[in-house]
């Protein structure tokens, strides 16, 4: 490059350089119309009283920055203070930031019949429901064939080391059980959910349900979260038994369907088990029968006044109706059937 060619660069960049990599220049980019491209006037095109950097207000620069940049700080936190009772002025109010929508996406107030406010996030009102608590409890798919028989030798060889580690302790036990039992549900639904898209047919409604079931099962844990206390190393063992456990259901799931529901049924099983040991243990006065939590008291719409077992209750009968649709689904399969023929027990908990 020549010496006049090097003082040609020196001066353009000295021009346009601070122009380019301030953030004021930004933000001025953002803010004023943008303008069109002439085909004449200068090397990028030019208006009257403007500089030879004006190709930088073409919209798309505008379109490219304008959802975050042109926002001020003040409008990206929102903060709120709420008064609480009678405690000194330092501790009265209590500062809340909350995240405000720029596209206008926001939480709605729900309130509860009796007019206060739904605190719950996690779940909506319209999700709760009234548990059944009379189903059949007793109900067992004898395994006959050499699969079934495969599928209820391995559960029942994973409740020993199981029994062996938590022993008594069964609000541990239920919260280890619910992180596994969440899984199985949310395999099979994402799983028929591809293959529906695969296929460009409907699923009979069972896409849902198994996410209902998964769903369901996660609100267990996060009930048995309130009343449990799990040590360091149960947590751990919780990342090492979900981590092998996906990736043995789903490729479980997709060499044969009808076996991984039938593992999930016999799961479901032995769930019932433990939660009716977990009853006795409450029964006997082992087990302190403390309060309901909030968060169960809401979900299940149980009375004013219920207790740790009105949970166990509530939960056993959901695992009963879980037990009751994974051996259904796997008849179906063993029928040669898939679950899209058949109509999918949306809503059974």
């Amino acid at each position: 490059m020549n010496g006049s060619s090097k003082l040609m660069a020196r001066r353009l960049v000295k021009q346009v350089g601070p122009r380019l990599f301030t953030t004021s220049t930004i933000h001025t980019v953002i803010n004023e119309p943008a303008t069109t491209i002439s085909g004449g006037g200068g090397l990028f095109g030019s208006r009257t009283g403007s500089s030879v950097v004006d190709w930088m207000r073409i919209p798309g620069v505008g379109v490219r920055y304008a959802s975050t940049l042109s926002l001020d700080k003040d409008e990206k936190i929102v903060k709120k203070q709420t008064t609480i009772g009678d405690l000194t002025a330092e501790k009265a109010k209590e500062t809340e930031t909350a995240i405000a929508s720029y596209w206008g996406v926001g939480p709605s107030k729900i309130t509860k019949e009796d007019g206060s406010e739904w605190k719950w996030h996690c779940f909506r009102p319209w999700e709760t429901y009234k548990a059944d608590t009379s189903i059949d409890l007793k109900k067992h798919h004898a395994p006959t064939t050499f699969m079934d028989k495969v599928a209820y030798w391995t559960v029942k060889s994973l409740r020993f080391p199981t029994d062996l580690f938590f022993q008594s302790r069964y609000g541990c036990r239920a919260m280890m059980l619910e992180t596994v039992a969440a899984v199985p549900g949310m395999v099979g639904g994402m799983l028929l959910h591809c293959k529906s898209l695969r296929r460009f047919e409907h699923s009979g409604g069972w896409i849902k349900a198994l996410l209902e079931e998964a769903e369901n099962e996660r609100m267990h844990l996060m009930t048995f979260m309130e009343v449990a206390n799990p040590r360091w190393y149960e947590r751990a063992l919780v990342f090492t038994v979900q981590g092998v456990f996906f990736n043995a259901y789903f490729l479980a799931y997709m060499v044969s369907p009808k076996f991984a529901h039938r593992v999930v049924g016999y799961l479901e099983e032995e769930a019932i088990h433990s939660y009716t040991e977990f009853l006795k243990e409450l029964d006997k006065g082992n087990i302190e029968n403390v309060p309901a939590p909030a968060i169960a008291m809401d979900y299940w719409r149980l009375p004013a006044g219920s207790t740790l077992r009105d949970v166990v209750m509530v939960v056993r009968a959901d695992e009963a109706h879980h037990r009751d649709v994974n051996h259904f689904a796997s008849d179906i399969h063993y029928q040669g059937r898939e679950l899209k023929e058949a109509p999918a027990p949306i809503g059974y908990h």
